[in-house]
């Protein structure tokens, strides 16, 4: 990694997830420049750029880096933290200014957008970076290596569920449109779906069993998986033990019927993130392509009856 500080600009700061790159800019020694959002509550910034310039306009936000670049000041990276439905165009923006995007996941919400964003990519001579960061944490990079050199024809039996509670306020913004975020499974779901896939191979069965606004199961059948899993919002669906305690959010991933431990160790994967990017290691968008398949294949299924391999909570 370079020791000159690279120019940041990020869109999308006023957002739940915008704090950890903001975060991850600082810790890596790096500037931002100007930030971009809608709503301006972003008193955040303070504790991190206080100097930078901040936009809610996306036409004066574009008009600063177009100053800049006249002035000399070179933009070296976009961080894109805005809704999901806007990532292609937000990452189209930052390549046309000469940057290179790193983007939140989803990094697109349709398979084909991978491909036109790849063409950009060759035109502009800019890369796309994504954050796929479970491939960082040290339990699943653990996980993966023993798989790899495990018996070479075992075929795993893996159960996913991941419950993380909201509340009405949800389903009201833009996370609760189909549209605009890809539902439950791609906006909750697709970090695991990469994670499972970046272990266990492609996917050769896909099978939902349940969709709706607040909830979605299935089953995956990957190269050496079989994947039954439950993603949902609703709190009733946590543990009775984990919610007497107040417990908001519940995480599971169970391999052979073996709890894999990755609780923790989620805070500072961001900053290991932009440290690879940094670095000329970063997860590129052919990297993320496999999970936006994954989720754009769960979202167009009709839901069938379960049966055979289902995941037990829809016992339920």
């Amino acid at each position: 990694m370079e020791n000159t500080p690279k120019n940041f600009g990020l869109i999308g700061v006023a957002g739940y997830i915008a704090v950890r790159h903001l975060r991850a800019i600082k810790e890596t020694g790096n500037n931002l420049l100007a930030s971009l959002d809608r709503f301006d509550s972003v008193g955040l910034i303070d504790a991190y750029f206080p100097q930078s310039d901040f936009f809610v306009e996306f036409e004066r936000f574009d008009r600063h880096f177009d100053k800049l670049k006249r002035t000399g000041t070179k933009i070296d990276y976009v961080s894109i933290c805005s809704p999901n439905y806007l990532h292609d165009s937000h990452i189209r923006f930052a390549l046309r200014h000469h940057a290179d995007a790193i983007c939140e996941k989803p990094i697109v919400l349709n398979p084909w957008n991978v491909d036109a964003l790849q063409e950009i990519e060759r035109e502009t001579g800019h890369n796309i970076y994504t954050v796929l960061q479970l491939r960082l944490h040290p339990k699943i990079i653990e996980l993966r290596e023993k798989i790899l050199n495990g018996p070479k024809d075992k075929i795993y039996d893996v159960d996913l569920t991941y419950i993380t509670c909201r509340g009405n306020w949800y389903f009201i913004s833009w996370k609760g449109d189909l549209q605009k975020s890809g539902g439950v499974a791609t906006n909750i779901g697709i970090h695991f779906f990469d994670m499972l896939s970046w272990i266990f191979g492609p996917v050769n069965t896909n099978l939902v069993h349940l969709s709706c606004h607040d909830k979605a199961a299935g089953y995956l059948e990957l190269e050496r998986a079989r994947v039954r899993w439950y993603l949902s919002l609703d709190y009733r669906d946590i543990p009775g033990a984990f919610l007497n305690n107040g417990q908001r959010t519940y995480r599971s991933v169970k391999v052979g019927g073996e709890e894999v431990e990755f609780s923790e160790g989620f805070t500072d994967l961001h900053t290991a993130t932009y440290k690879e990017i940094l670095a000329g290691r970063g997860f590129g968008i052919e990297d993320a392509r496999r999970s936006v398949e994954i989720a754009y294949t769960i979202r167009n299924l009709r839901p069938v009856d379960p049966s055979g391999e289902y995941h037990p909570m829809l016992k339920r």
